[in-house]
């Protein structure tokens, strides 16, 4: 158990670094998420090529993964968009809000009962960003666009907990890419209508560079290992260290970017509420399993 919380600690690291590369890589945020996901599914068809795996599945279950998909490209459009209008660290505070979400979705689905500590959780993030809506006032609309963000990646981390009982995590990972890659390419054009602004199609030579990071170390690696992770950690787990990110990316933008100048005493305020409750929850998860006594697990 603790090699798997140390993998999925390594691949929220790798997550918070995208809100950095998405605003390296020029093209707007649809364009990026298009050749992304187009170079994930390449790799992905690599992968599973050289590993002589079967992607027959049948058609039913081929739809539900892409529709999946669907749900994951949205996010990353949602989630990079966020970026460009407001910063890294705005966009990744936002994404916090995922365990709330979870902590409501994740009952409906599975069935089981509310946990007290999952709420609690959920409401202390809910301050945490209050803290940073009422100090960065400027930064709503990303705001926003980051907490659309945080509801679909909560949505499909569900849904992923249960794919991953039956169905190998490169085969969850290849449907789910070709789902977001589609989405992504009918947005295109309707983009293009609704906005009045021109496709850019052609990202530079640097460009490509952190593309293929996105694509094959963010993507193909930490995706297909979070989808892998989720046969042993419950979906509210997953999310609720996925919190963490915002914690990573903050200080890798504070280090690339020096966007510590730019934010306030409330971010950083709000921030460690956020962190707060992230930290808490294993503690009263084991208080609250233990019969609300405090006793060592193995």
């Amino acid at each position: 158990m603790l090699r798997d919380y140390l993998q999925l600690h390594l691949i929220v690291l790798l997550w918070g670094f995208t809100a950095i590369l998405g605003l390296l890589v020029s093209i707007p945020a649809l364009e990026l998420v298009f050749y992304r996901t187009l170079m994930a599914v390449i790799g992905l068809a690599i992968l599973l090529k050289i590993q002589k795996r079967s992607i027959s599945l049948p058609f039913s279950t081929v739809g539900r993964l892409m529709l999946t998909g669907a749900l994951v490209g949205l996010h990353w459009v949602l989630f990079f968009a966020s970026a460009r209008l407001a910063s890294a660290s705005i966009c990744l505070a936002g994404m916090a809000t995922g365990s709330l979400w979870t902590s409501m979705i994740e009952p409906l689905a599975s069935k089981k009962s509310v946990k007290w500590y999952e709420v609690g959780s959920g409401l202390l993030i809910i301050a945490g960003l209050y803290v940073i809506f009422r100090f960065e006032i400027n930064h709503i609309a990303g705001l926003l666009l980051a907490i659309g963000s945080a509801l679909l990646a909560a949505i499909f981390t569900v849904i992923n907990s249960h794919f991953t009982r039956k169905y190998h995590h490169h085969i969850i990972t290849f449907y789910e890419m070709v789902g977001a890659w589609l989405i992504v390419l009918i947005s295109l054009p309707l983009y293009g209508i609704f906005t009045s602004q021109p496709l850019q199609m052609a990202p530079s030579s640097i460009d490509w560079i952190w593309i293929a990071i996105l694509a094959w170390i963010c993507t193909v690696y930490a995706y297909a290992t979070a989808v892998e992770l989720m046969k042993r950690l419950s979906a509210f787990a997953v999310n609720l260290t996925v919190n963490l990110e915002p914690v990573y990316g903050i200080a890798l933008a504070a280090a690339i970017f020096h966007e510590y100048q730019q934010l306030t005493v409330g971010f950083y305020a709000g921030a460690a509420i956020i962190l707060f409750a992230v930290l808490s929850y294993p503690f009263l998860k084991r208080w609250d399993s233990a019969g609300n006594k405090w006793v060592q697990t193995s």
